[in-house]
């Protein structure tokens, strides 16, 4: 699915959703020079792999802060991980580095991704912002209905803490 057809799911299904169009945008750094509406609800996704290529994982963050992927294996009972290639990026999500995002998951059509999405967007406002499988853009949807999109994919949904360091 593409920017157009991600746009398109979420009015069939009549999900609220706000769309911000902006430069590309590449990491969290060039995030910071692109006015957003609703700085507080942007996310920061990782997509990582395990040391045997067989699992993968998709952790979702607000912007400021930062994974320990030590800590995240040994919360999750992970295998070693690390960033998963540019190759496995584009046959398992469809996309590019720059434009990983959870969306991306309804391009995984063997439900091989496991969304890990930090507890802290299920708070006030319950917002969050990510991209449309398109780093042109953010679409801000609430963030129970974007849970609800990936369950109803077919891909494990897990909710985490991560603390700020």
């Amino acid at each position: 699915m593409n920017k157009e057809a991600i746009l398109d799911y979420l009015s069939d299904r009549k999900i609220w959703y706000e769309i911000t169009e902006h430069k590309a945008v590449y990491n969290m750094a060039e995030v910071s020079d692109v006015n957003l509406p609703h700085p507080e609800a942007d996310a920061k996704n990782l997509f990582v792999r395990d040391d045997k290529k067989r699992n993968y994982y998709l952790i979702t963050v607000k912007g400021d802060k930062r994974v320990d992927l030590k800590k995240f294996r040994k919360d999750n009972s992970t295998r070693p991980l690390s960033f998963a290639s540019e190759r496995d990026l584009m046959e398992v999500m469809g996309t590019v580095p720059g434009m990983v995002t959870p969306f991306g998951m309804l391009n995984d059509r063997e439900r091989k991704v496991q969304f890990f999405i930090d507890e802290v967007f299920l708070g006030k406002p319950g917002l969050i912002g990510v991209h449309p499988n398109d780093n042109t853009a953010t679409v801000w949807v609430q963030t129970e209905d974007l849970i609800t999109i990936i369950k109803e994919h077919g891909n494990q949904v897990n909710t985490i803490q991560i603390s700020n360091k």
